[in-house]
């Protein structure tokens, strides 16, 4: 006979109930990542800041392009919360060159969740990244074929982001946004998910703080893990053994102080969910 130690059959459930005020400030379980009939409606304040994001010029009817969109892709994939008879494990996959000369893949490749984010590559990594992606977390401008196996998960920023996924199923003719985008993706279209605009903006104010413009899509999936898994571990985040903040796929040094996103405050959130034993944080060194 085995007990739980929280809400989940997890050794150590992420939602397990405790005294710590600034985990149960920023963690609201009510908000709802995936967007679906039930919560497509959104307040003027959350279009008007979400619409803000990118500066998208004369934007589509949210309400109708939305409609679309439930049409083309059922909302019938949803995420229970966690229970008592449950141990669902994700692994959260940044990008970090700490992934280098890790040998993680097998250990990632356990988890029952693997959720990656836009191109990142798994071929010729497998040792250190794994090779299994149940969800990839992508925008347009990111956008990758996926396997059948794989949820694609869109973060829009804009109301043309979910018009150029409609268009990529059906009609194949949105091929620019703010840059040249892919005017089509191989992708089971069963699996295809869609992020709330409530839950970027939630994620900007609980979790940001509102530091940067808005979140990262690394830090929107680490926010989704914590909403859909009840043990989260958490890969290739931060700098490598050198201090450097690059890509395991690119050689490029990337300055995290010139994008939208408050990359230096996400960091420290990250950490600071790990010393709460919230997350597990595995640095590859």
């Amino acid at each position: 006979m085995s007990f739980s130690k929280g809400p989940c059959e997890c050794t150590l459930c992420m939602t397990a109930a405790g005294n710590d005020s600034w985990f149960s400030e920023r963690y609201k379980p009510s908000v709802e990542p995936l967007l679906s009939r039930k919560n497509s409606a959104i307040t003027d304040d959350v279009y008007r800041w979400w619409q803000s994001l990118q500066h998208e010029r004369n934007p589509a009817n949210y309400t109708v392009v939305v409609k679309q969109l439930l049409k083309l892709f059922p909302d019938n994939k949803r995420y229970i919360r966690p229970r008592l008879d449950r141990c669902r494990t994700c692994a959260v996959v940044g990008n970090s060159g700490n992934l280098l000369g890790s040998h993680y893949g097998r250990l990632i490749d356990l988890h029952d969740f693997v959720l990656r984010m836009n191109r990142a590559p798994t071929k010729g990594f497998e040792e250190d990244v794994g090779a299994k992606t149940t969800h990839r977390i992508i925008y347009p401008e990111s956008a990758m074929d996926m396997e059948n196996s794989t949820h694609l998960v869109l973060a829009p920023f804009k109301t043309l982001d979910l018009q150029w996924l409609i268009s990529a199923f059906t009609t194949k003719n949105i091929t620019r946004t703010y840059t040249g985008v892919r005017a089509s993706i191989q992708a089971d279209k069963s699996k295809v998910m869609v992020l709330s605009p409530v839950f970027i903006k939630y994620v900007y104010e609980s979790w940001l703080q509102k530091h940067g413009r808005y979140p990262s899509t690394g830090f929107l999936t680490l926010v989704f893990a914590l909403h859909v898994c009840d043990e989260v571990n958490v890969y290739g985040f931060g700098a490598d053994r050198n201090g450097k903040w690059h890509h395991y796929f690119e050689k490029m040094v990337v300055n995290y102080n010139h994008t939208p996103h408050g990359g230096n405050y996400e960091y420290e959130t990250v950490v600071q969910l790990s010393k709460k034993n919230k997350i597990q944080m595995f640095k590859g060194f």
